[in-house]
């Protein structure tokens, strides 16, 4: 997961106080607070991503407190607690990753919810996401999950062989800072799907008529599928044989899902070379372009 470099003051800091005798309202403030997806700090106050919404949700939790005879603060922050701005963004992360597990072992538990429950899961879903501001992979992960159950059982088989005549010399196009798992795609895609690919990175694929999608938080195009991250999703969908690219799969479901599946720890420094490489402000293209190099090698070296 790559975490944008910080702006000159990349934090919101809310400090308050409320007097002892307001009990309910001190559970009314933290319901709203728990609700904005702000981190709480070891010493005192709330922490959130220097963003005008946030500002937003800060400025209505103090004028709250406020009305209860208390005390808040907000303040533009460049660090708190000597914590680095990468180990706070992976905070933030490790909150919303609790939060989308919920749900996935929910799905996991009943694959096929019936309509009530499923619009209940989808509305929990886009509350986390509201507040996802470092984007968890596992929203790729769950919006999948939710797209097979919306469809039901026959429609979210994935048995069938694609073929490849109607997806060669088209534009394939993904989220910006691609990642280990897009960018191991693209590596696929352009040497046993498409080779010659045209890849582009934008957040909605309808902008771009006759696009791909892959992994992107859309249902159409490829991407995570139930357990599957993108790359499984197309070695299945293309019935790519080839045992190196299996080794690699497991490889990268392992790096991207993180749940050891396969026991493959050879993507983590994978992942964290593509990490250094996002930090040093390269473009998303040489970002890619140098994943699929590295991806590249990999194969070879198997």
């Amino acid at each position: 997961m790559t975490v944008a470099a910080p702006s000159a003051s990349p934090w919101l800091l809310l400090a308050f106080n409320l007097p002892s005798k307001h009990a309910s309202a001190r559970v009314e403030i933290w319901r709203k607070i728990r609700k904005s997806g702000a981190l709480p700090l070891r010493t005192s106050g709330y922490l959130l991503p220097n963003q005008p919404e946030n500002q937003e949700r800060f400025e209505w939790l103090a004028s709250i407190i406020r009305k209860y005879k208390g005390e808040a603060t907000i303040a533009q922050v460049s660090c708190f607690d000597g914590l680095p701005h990468e180990q706070l963004a992976q905070m933030f992360l490790a909150a919303r990753d609790k939060d989308y597990q919920l749900l996935i072992n929910a799905l996991k538990r009943r694959p096929t919810p019936n309509p009530k429950e499923l619009s209940g899961l989808r509305r929990r879903l886009q509350e986390i996401a509201a507040i996802d501001f470092f984007q968890s992979p596992l929203r790729v992960r769950l919006e999948s999950m939710m797209s097979a159950a919306e469809k039901g059982p026959e429609k979210s088989s994935t048995a069938r062989s694609r073929s490849k005549r109607e997806f060669l010399n088209r534009t394939w196009i993904t989220r910006p800072r691609p990642g280990i798992d897009r960018v191991s795609s693209a590596w696929l895609i352009q040497r046993f799907i498409d080779p010659t690919a045209r890849f582009i990175f934008g957040a909605d694929p309808r902008q771009v008529p006759h696009s791909i999608p892959f992994d992107m938080f859309v249902a159409e195009g490829f991407g995570h599928r139930g357990d599957d991250c993108t790359f499984e999703t197309l070695c299945k969908e293309f019935s790519i044989k080839d045992p190196k690219v299996r080794s690699i799969a497991q490889i990268i479901h392992d790096a991207d899902l993180g749940d050891e599946k396969f026991g493959r720890s050879e993507g983590a420094g994978l992942d964290r070379v593509l990490n250094g490489w996002a930090r040093q402000q390269i473009s998303d293209q040489e970002l890619l372009n140098r994943g699929m190099e590295m991806i590249e090698g990999l194969y070879c070296g198997l």
